[in-house]
């Protein structure tokens, strides 16, 4: 009959996917594979699997003829050959809707940082230095024009956050309809992305990570933001040419980062970020409250239990 498979998972416990797998009365298993091959050896007869960071290739969906559903713990699909999938019948989905609030509340904590320089203040102080100056300029957040790539979910909630703050809000994505729709993202101005580049103080990344824009934010389009603009980053660490941030913040083309992912996770010690001046790098946990990590673990299953079934599924991306 098949079973359900947790590819890998490193969270504390199970304890949502096996009360939601029991009470479908399917059998499951969690195996931790690293590699393809693992996954290929451990997952022989999977139906569905729920899957964190193990490689899902064309490879594997040859191998596993039976297999017809694939969940993602989280957003992003990149550790997931979709074209493969999709060339051979199997449905990959993502769980969107987990932590839209808590990554948004994230890139907005990190924008405090970085334009309130609590961080460096927090510093000094702990180092003897009573002395405000030494944070100056500090600018006034209703003069500051933020821009946001990638206006999905998290991209629009973190848009109504920082327009409350009274904040100009501009914004990039490839789709925009359902923003030119809604009443209540009017304040949104959408433009080309060079357009972004070119006129905000503030860059927060809301995109996925694909073939076309890994590493966007590179040397060259450095160069187009406002000299002393900040960028922040809670979407891929894929989307940043790290040693080119590094080198915008050390020539001060950029005046602060704030990043909650990195290309290598953990933060490679040799990382030229971790030298870098002005940067708040915290450890991919914006998705993160106990709420949402329950909710994270018994959508993926609830997603999951609907493959195995051959239900319509919630969230499939192909």
């Amino acid at each position: 009959m098949g079973k359900i498979y947790i590819t890998d998972c490193d969270h504390a416990n199970i304890n949502e996917e096996t009360e939601v797998f029991t009470k479908a009365g399917i059998e499951f298993e969690l195996v931790q594979c690293k590699t393809e091959d693992d996954v290929i050896a451990k997952c022989k007869d999977a139906v569905a699997v729920c899957n964190q960071y193990a490689p899902l290739t064309k490879k594997v969906f040859e191998a596993i003829p039976t297999l017809k559903t694939v969940v993602r713990y989280g957003v992003g699909v990149d550790n997931v050959d979709v074209k493969g999938a999709t060339e051979l019948g199997v449905k990959v989905c993502n769980v969107p809707d987990y932590g839209t609030f808590e990554v948004a509340d994230q890139a907005l904590a990190l924008m405090m940082d970085i334009t309130r320089k609590v961080s460096k203040a927090d510093a000094l102080v702990k180092g003897g230095v009573w002395d405000y100056a030494k944070c100056a300029p500090i600018t006034r957040l209703s003069t500051v024009t933020v821009g946001i790539v990638g206006l999905g979910r998290i991209g629009c909630a973190f848009a109504k956050r920082v327009h409350s703050l009274g904040c100009k809000v501009i914004g990039y994505d490839v789709y925009t309809a359902h923003v030119k729709s809604d009443p209540e993202l009017s304040f949104i101005e959408t433009v080309s992305l060079d357009d972004v580049l070119a006129n905000a103080d503030i860059i927060s990344l809301h995109c996925g990570l694909n073939q076309d824009n890994a590493k966007m934010m590179n040397k060259a389009t450095f160069a187009k933001m406002k000299k002393g603009s900040m960028l922040i980053n809670v979407a891929r660490g894929g989307l940043v040419n790290e040693e080119d941030l590094a080198e915008a913040l050390q020539s001060g083309q950029l005046a602060a980062a704030g990043i909650d992912v990195t290309c290598h996770e953990p933060l490679e010690m040799d990382s030229p970020l971790r030298k870098a001046p002005n940067i708040t790098i915290t450890p991919h946990m914006a998705w993160y409250s106990v709420e949402a990590a329950s909710d994270l673990k018994r959508k993926c299953a609830e997603e999951a239990v609907r493959g195995f079934k051959g239900e319509t599924l919630r969230c499939p991306v192909n």
